[in-house]
Order: structure tokens, then sequence, then C-alpha cells
């Protein structure tokens, strides 16, 4: 008897390296959020040090648990009112070095929980 481990996501992480975010098999090149069964480009945009829960509107109304914010190949500190803002929504928010998030991501997303992550490539 052979023993798999069945994803419950489509949506993980493969590969990622300093400008380039494989998942599945869709290679990406730029900032992404990852989300349950879905891939958006088009939810985060300008600077990624500065957003607020505003910014991120179109995220939250999906109702993750948990933000993962992967800030690129440099350590920082997440923006402070973003992080308040998340926790009055009851939303959780950590953030880390894009390879630790991505790893993040697809431990939690085996897990079957609602989180999303914030991937910067650069």
């Amino acid at each position: 008897m052979k023993f798999a481990r069945e994803n419950p996501s489509a949506v993980t992480v493969r590969h990622v390296e300093q400008g380039l975010i494989r998942v599945g098999d869709e290679s990406i090149t730029e900032t992404v959020v990852l989300f349950r069964d879905t891939v958006h480009r088009d939810i985060v945009s300008g600077d990624v040090d500065r957003l607020s829960a505003d910014d991120l509107s179109d995220l939250i109304e999906e109702g993750p648990e948990i933000i993962i914010m992967g800030a690129g190949w440099k350590p920082g500190l997440p923006p402070r009112e973003l992080v308040f803002a998340l926790a009055r929504k009851g939303i959780g928010f950590e953030m880390m070095d894009t390879p630790a998030a991505c790893r993040t991501f697809n431990i939690l997303i085996g897990e079957a929980r609602d989180v999303a992550a914030i991937l910067q490539i650069e």
C-alpha cells in the first residue's frame, strides 16, 4: 500500500528564487497574492512596505484567518497600523522573508487553513 499526501489546495508554491515564484506550473515575476485556490496579481498595488488595511480591502473581504507577507529577501518590520487594523478584524499578520513566507503558506494551506500570502519577488 502506498500512501500519498493529498494537498487540499491547488495553489502551492513549487519554487522560489529572487525574481521568480513558481505556483503549480505558473511562473510569476511580480508581487502576487495567494489565497486558497486563487492567485491574484492585482490586489496589491504600490509600495508593499506602506500597505494599509484599505489597500487590502479586497483580500480582507475574502476572510483569511492569517495573512503572511513575504517581504522579499531583506528583513523588515510590518506596517504597524496595518497589523493593528487586521488584529481588530480578527486577522493575524506575520511578516518574513519571501522564501520563509512560501514555506509557511504551503504548510498552512496543507492544513486546510484560510491563509493568504502577499509575496514580493524582489
